[in-house]
């Protein structure tokens, strides 16, 4: 669905990527591209699990007939090779429907939540401004029923940046067992651009320009990050070693004893991590 979705968080740095679409376009991926990704993609792999990564905007808004086929399109172009699915999702639009999908078919489902109710509805609200809190909790409850697999994707910004335990003991209590934490950095473009995008790309080396740009007002503390970090560290390696997974933590652990990091920032290289818009578009990142 590209860039669409029905929630209208401050920091989404991707909502307004929909202005560098025609204004006719509806964001639904269409069948003809969807099968020549499905059939290219598992042809392009060099082993024998082939894992498929669903995203956004909000990926439930293509429907679910469109994932039902895509699982098909999966089965009949697998080759013999073992398809994995991961889903994320911000959870409020799922029902017993969806759920029943994701466990018949096996996804990993990824669930956007930034902590208990006052710090996750500090910025993720829908296009009204109203909470989404309580949407993506009866989400998450309906995986748990229907026996899902997920994880949680949690930003960190200026106002949940200062309440580490808080989120990380929340985060427990509802089950996740794997944890990812995204920073919330972004930049303000000096002067208003003439494409409507607002956000600051990375400034060029003589890009004087640069200078002018400021973070927002969401973005996390440099200083709180850290202690963010540390804070959570220190309680998860007295107590959740082995049962909370948290991905910087195995990130750095793997960099420690020679590994490959997981997590693209912590790699040597960059631009494993394609990313094929709605429309056949492909990048080396979402963020480009």
């Amino acid at each position: 669905m590209g860039s669409k979705c029905n929630l209208d968080c401050t920091y989404c740095y991707y909502l307004e990527k929909e202005q560098l679409y025609p204004a006719a376009e509806n964001f639904r991926m269409k069948p003809a591209v969807l099968e020549k990704y499905v059939r290219d993609y598992i042809a392009a792999q060099p082993g024998p699990i082939v894992t498929f990564a669903w995203q956004g905007g909000e990926p439930t808004l293509a429907g679910l007939d469109f994932f039902q086929r895509a699982v098909e399109l999966q089965k009949a172009h697998a080759g013999g090779r073992k398809i994995e699915n991961a889903f994320q999702t911000n959870g409020t639009l799922l029902d017993d429907a969806w759920a029943e999908f994701f466990a018949r078919e096996n996804f990993l489902v990824g669930i956007s939540i930034d902590g208990p109710a006052a710090l996750h509805d500090t910025y993720r609200v829908d296009k009204g401004g109203r909470a989404s809190f309580d949407r993506v909790m009866a989400g998450l409850t309906l995986l748990k029923k229907h026996g899902v697999e997920f994880n949680t994707l949690t930003t960190v910004h200026r106002r949940n940046a200062t309440a580490p335990l808080e989120v990380y003991r929340f985060l427990r209590s509802v089950g996740s067992g794997y944890i990812q934490f995204i920073p919330i950095v972004e930049r303000n473009a000096a002067a208003d651009s003439t494409d409507g995008l607002w956000l600051a790309p990375p400034p060029e080396a003589d890009d004087s320009d640069g200078l002018d740009q400021q973070v927002t007002e969401w973005t996390v503390r440099p200083i709180d990050y850290g202690n963010f970090l540390c804070r959570i560290f220190d309680e998860w390696v007295q107590r959740d070693v082995g049962k909370v997974f948290v991905q910087h933590f195995d990130a750095a652990l793997a960099n420690w004893v020679g590994q490959p990091a997981g997590v693209c920032i912590f790699s040597q290289d960059c631009g494993r991590g394609l990313a094929i818009e709605q429309n056949g578009d492909l990048y080396s990142c979402d963020h480009y």
